[in-house]
């Protein structure tokens, strides 16, 4: 053992023993199903069977037979404001943490998240953070589990313009949330501020709740948008469902496979074949599993040994022709 290691020792074992008095139980002590008891609110987003929705449901579900709490899922079609009110309800019903989404944005949600840390609730983000609630309540739990939004956006752009060899003044189409503010808001910003860094005309469309909630609604948008506008080089769409339908947008606007360069997040089976069929050209994931089983991770470690919140970003790689191959059948793993 070296010197260093034997000063780190009692404190390592004082992290390990937090919440002892009232678990009676170590940190260190393997235990099947250490975190049976405990109530949690998961939010896998939504609509339910969702592609995203469903890749993040899986991670809870996996967490919640992995670890043993008792946990009530709440889908709420990607509606920032059904989402808080149903967040409200969480608390309300007493439940020991909630992990959710920071799409209502600071303003909207710190008063809550303020009442469930009262109340002795542990809360914590995936996929998009509220920084400010966070940084207070980090000490209590609070965590997140996700990409940086802007950086994951300005990542895909910068590689979707490089591949394609996007040139000054040549068009781009965005389809995003920029309208929706805060952290989530922040991706899509960081997607057109890459295209213009390039001198890219940015074309921005943003995405309309019925689209949000079902990516078939929003196919006559796009065939608009498209017909009106037949130079776009690439395409960015900032939204993992709008990502699994880029095969129907394709074909509905009459494009071959490869005439316009598909970006997009999240990978799913339809993402995958339409990878595969040459309709999309790149997919940046960033791990929606993990978004759910970590966030869950993080509320069981709190609430049964006092940890301090987990901070995570499971932005993923670039997922293209080379290898998807690896990845799909990964993204049709569904976990009952």
């Amino acid at each position: 053992m070296t010197e260093g290691f034997a000063r780190l020792r009692p404190l390592i074992g004082a992290a390990a023993l937090l919440g002892l008095g009232t678990t009676g139980a170590l940190a260190l002590d393997p235990t099947p199903q250490w975190c049976e008891g405990v109530k949690i609110a998961a939010f896998p987003g939504g609509p339910q069977g969702g592609v995203f929705a469903n890749n993040v449901y899986n991670g809870f579900r996996q967490a919640e037979l992995d670890l043993g709490p008792e946990v009530t899922y709440y889908f709420s079609d990607w509606d920032p404001n059904k989402m808080l009110t149903q967040i409200q309800q969480a608390v309300a019903t007493g439940v020991d943490g909630i992990a959710t989404y920071g799409f209502a944005g600071e303003a909207a949600t710190g008063p809550v998240v303020e009442q469930a840390y009262e109340q002795g609730i542990v809360f914590t983000t995936l996929n998009t953070s509220l920084p400010e609630s966070q940084a207070k309540f980090a000490p209590q739990g609070f965590g997140f589990v996700g990409a940086p939004n802007y950086d994951a956006g300005f990542a895909l752009a910068t590689e979707a313009a490089n591949r394609a060899g996007l040139k000054e003044g040549e068009q781009v189409f965005v389809w995003g949330l920029k309208g929706q503010g805060g952290a989530r808001g922040q991706r899509t910003v960081g997607v057109i501020d890459a295209f213009e860094k390039v001198g890219a005309e940015v074309i921005y469309q943003e995405i309309d709740q019925a689209t949000n909630a079902d990516p078939n609604a929003g196919t006559a948008t796009f065939v608009g948008l498209m017909g009106a506008n037949p130079d776009v080089k690439i395409v960015v769409t900032d939204h993992g469902g709008l990502t699994s339908n880029v095969g129907v947008y394709a074909q509905a606007a009459g494009l071959e496979p490869g005439q316009v360069f598909f970006a997009g997040f999240d990978m799913s089976p339809n993402s995958a074949q339409a990878i595969e069929q040459g309709y999309q050209s790149l997919v940046i994931d960033q791990q929606p599993f993990l978004q759910g089983y970590l966030s869950m991770v993080n509320i069981c470690l709190t609430k049964k040994y006092g940890f301090s919140g987990l901070d995570i970003n499971t932005a993923g790689a670039f997922v293209d022709k080379s290898n998807v191959a690896a990845v799909a059948p990964l993204a049709a793993v569904e976990i009952r």
